[in-house]
């Protein structure tokens, strides 16, 4: 017998997918203008350019699933911090650039795996979009690897730095693998990754680069969660406020 798809919890899915790739791009595009190098400015703004569009893609899918008639641009711009469903770090200020490459390689490991699995999704449509993302996920995680190496085995000062926000993010990155009922049953009807596996492959790929990059584990302590329940930090409020101006300014503006 089959089992029926609830269709609410693959849309509270899907918010998180697309709230977390929205948060991260917009993080990095506050790079804009202020990259190390244009080069580098250039590609930072290319990879928040990619995620905000893996974000949409996302918004329209929920948006077929949604009882209110809603569209993608309302999901992003219409709803208020404590209805956003990313994990924590993605909403966290984006420091400096040792801080920025870190997080951006931690996610970028985890959306490696998390769409490879997704792409054996029984939802057809989670399954196309995540095939569409993975070859630019590759490509981010290429140049978030390198500069990781890069910081990491060059001068005291880039080392130094890199270890620091090491031992800030690394307390956020079990949030990334949180799961709830819903979630177990969609799992369960093959819609999406089994989670304990993503834990498993992402720390093992990413403890090996962190040591071959000569950097220390951080010792246990506390750890962030609440962000996929709508329990954010204050970084999110400020985020959306400028985000969502204009939309809330002037309602049902288009470009």
């Amino acid at each position: 017998m089959t089992t029926q798809l609830n269709n609410s919890a693959l849309h509270d899915y899907l918010l998180r997918l697309a709230d977390s790739s929205l948060t991260m791009g917009q993080r990095l595009a506050e790079w804009c203008g202020h990259g190390p190098y244009l080069e580098e400015d250039v590609a930072l703004t290319n990879v928040s350019l990619d995620l905000i569009g893996h974000a949409h893609i996302f918004y329209q899918l929920a948006a077929t699933l949604s009882q209110d008639s809603l569209t993608a641009d309302d999901l992003a711009f219409l709803r208020d911090a404590h209805e956003y469903r990313n994990p924590i770090i993605t909403e966290l200020p984006k420091g400096d650039f040792a801080y920025t490459t870190l997080k951006q390689y931690f996610i970028d490991v985890f959306n490696l795996h998390l769409y490879q699995a997704l792409t054996q999704s029984s939802h057809e449509p989670l399954s196309l979009a995540a095939k569409k993302i993975l070859m630019e996920v590759k490509y981010h995680l290429k140049r978030s690897a390198a500069w990781l190496e890069r910081l990491s085995l060059s001068t005291e000062e880039a080392k130094s730095r890199i270890q620091k926000a090491l031992n800030d993010l690394w307390f956020y990155t079990p949030e990334l693998f949180e799961t709830d009922d819903a979630m177990n049953k969609l799992y369960e009807q093959g819609v999406i990754a089994d989670y304990a596996e993503l834990t498993t492959a992402w720390s093992a790929q990413v403890q090996k680069h962190l040591q071959h990059c000569e950097l220390e584990l951080p010792n246990s302590g506390w750890v962030a969660t609440g962000g996929l329940q709508g329990e954010h930090s204050e970084h999110l409020g400020y985020m959306l406020a400028d985000m969502q101006f204009l939309q809330r300014a002037y309602p049902n503006c288009e470009w």
